[in-house]
């Protein structure tokens, strides 16, 4: 396992690329609405990108099952738990939600970030599902401070997610990140305290909540990048990137841009 811990230097390089992330998934919220297309969102999301000199890491990004992503989010809607693929068939309607992943590589580091929107009005429940989700994050990032371990915050999103009898996926994690969109080490929504790598300050890690209104089975679509939930339930997905301290995580991306257009909804 390699661990790269990040100067300060390099924290700040990184909090750039995370800032324009939040950027992006705000610019993109002011678009999430009925009758909109996930492709639609996917070029005004490349073209904010690249208009503020960065790149989209998730285009070209490889697949070990099959060819690299086409886009530059994930657009992943009700039941789709991660990596939807923008097109043109999936049109937004009312009462839907959209998880929007977004990765951008700026001055040689990469930002990370996800954030589930809902389309139109949408049911108490789901809302209580993405309630539940975002809080979870937050609750994991506490928890994630030099001393630790990474155990720690899968325990206490599990804990809390599982309390309202949702679905807590295990095959997909959190991770580091750096120089790559995807290091070491592994950050799970699940586990036990005081197990896994001992958080050291310098890290960097993005955690991310993947959580199912109903079962946590889920499946791999044949486009081999799309996983969805097997019982057709919706999944709320949350995304921060954080840099471990001796004392609270520094939460190096934003909501504050969608949260501005979107008021904090829950």
């Amino acid at each position: 396992m390699n661990i790269f811990l990040k100067t300060e230097d390099e924290i700040e390089l990184m909090r750039q690329a995370n800032l324009l992330v939040g950027r992006t998934l705000g610019e993109l919220a002011h678009h999430i609405k009925p009758g909109v297309t996930t492709l639609q969102l996917d070029r005004i999301a490349e073209e904010f990108i690249r208009d503020n000199g960065a790149e989209p890491t998730f285009k070209g990004f490889p697949n070990p099952f099959g060819g690299p992503f086409p886009a530059s989010i994930c657009t992943s809607v009700n039941d789709v738990v991660v990596h939807g693929i923008p097109d043109d068939a999936t049109v937004l309607k009312d009462g839907d939600i959209i998880s929007v992943d977004c990765g951008v590589l700026l001055n040689g580091f990469n930002g990370d970030s996800c954030y589930t929107f809902c389309v139109g009005e949408v049911s108490a429940e789901v809302r209580q599902l993405l309630k539940v989700t975002k809080e979870s994050l937050y609750l994991g990032i506490e928890a994630a401070m030099a001393g630790k371990h990474i155990g720690d915050i899968g325990c206490v999103v599990q804990k809390y997610c599982q309390s309202f009898g949702y679905g807590v996926v295990r095959e997909l994690t959190g991770h580091g990140i750096g120089r790559e969109m995807h290091e070491d080490p592994k950050v799970p929504n699940y586990g036990r305290r005081g197990n896994g790598v001992m958080l050291k300050s310098g890290m960097c890690i993005a955690i991310e909540p993947m959580i199912t209104m109903g079962d946590r089975a889920i499946g791999l679509m044949p486009d081999r990048w799309t996983i969805k939930t097997r019982d057709g339930k919706p999944a709320a997905h949350f995304e921060h990137t954080i840099a471990i301290r001796k004392g609270k995580a520094d939460i190096l991306s934003s909501f504050d841009e969608v949260e501005q257009i979107e008021g904090k909804l829950y």
